[in-house]
């Protein structure tokens, strides 16, 4: 799955939502990316995204927060419901996790994963103003957070079924 998790990367990176640069090597999982945080979703047995969760810093006093560091859908499969049931995956790895909040940064020229933050309740919480420079202008970056530990997101059309599987310590 790594081959295909990096084939994801590949298709989805920009400039437009992300700061850092295109992955230069093809490996997924590196020292700030564990298997453990990997939330990967299924269509028909095949990898159509990911979500990465963790701890916002290796703060003790932080503990008590998990924050989506990432989340990519393959861009044949956005707009099928595919991100929102990895968004639901997040908050109930989270919850399940011990955290009472759930948070994430999203670039402000994103506007298609802020559509699918807000609608999945979540709300800014605070900007980060001039933050990066990307392709010569400044871009804003929102700081988000939701999260009652018991957020209850409803029922969700699905369109087919997207199975959200958590990899094992042992990256399977």
């Amino acid at each position: 799955d790594e081959e295909r998790l990096v084939e994801i990367d590949e298709r989805t990176w920009s400039s437009r939502v992300s700061p850092a640069p295109p992955p230069a090597e093809p490996a997924f999982f590196r020292p700030h990316v564990e298997p453990t945080d990997t939330l990967v979703a299924e269509v028909e047995g095949r990898v159509v995204g990911y979500a990465l969760i963790g701890t916002p810093t290796p703060l003790p006093a932080s503990a008590h927060v998990q924050m989506i560091r990432g989340l990519a859908v393959d861009p044949a499969h956005q707009g099928q419901g595919v991100g929102r049931t990895l968004i639901d995956a997040a908050i109930a790895e989270a919850t399940a996790r011990g955290a009472v909040k759930l948070s994430l940064r999203v670039l402000s020229t994103n506007e298609g994963a802020r559509r699918l933050y807000a609608s999945a309740g979540f709300e800014t919480e605070g900007v980060l103003a001039d933050e990066f420079f990307l392709d010569g202008r400044k871009v804003i970056t929102d700081r988000r957070a939701p999260f009652e530990a018991d957020l209850d997101l409803g029922e969700l059309p699905r369109k087919r079924s997207v199975k959200v599987l958590a990899y094992a310590k042992d990256g399977r």
